[in-house]
């Protein structure tokens, strides 16, 4: 009976689950804040590559 994991029905489920849980006015805060969490995990991760690089040299 299970074809797939997951199908696009699925995540519409999900996203109106997330719309439920934390209402529109908390979306745009957690989005930022995610997208925020990103750029920073980014930066780090090209400073640990610039630095590894740096030692082999």
């Amino acid at each position: 009976m299970i074809r797939n994991g997951l199908e696009p029905w699925h995540l519409l489920i999900v996203a109106i689950v997330v719309l439920v849980l934390f209402g529109s006015k908390k979306l745009p805060d957690t989005a930022r804040a995610v997208g925020k969490s990103l750029r920073i995990l980014k930066s780090e991760t090209r400073a640990m590559q610039e630095d590894g690089e740096r030692g082999k040299s």
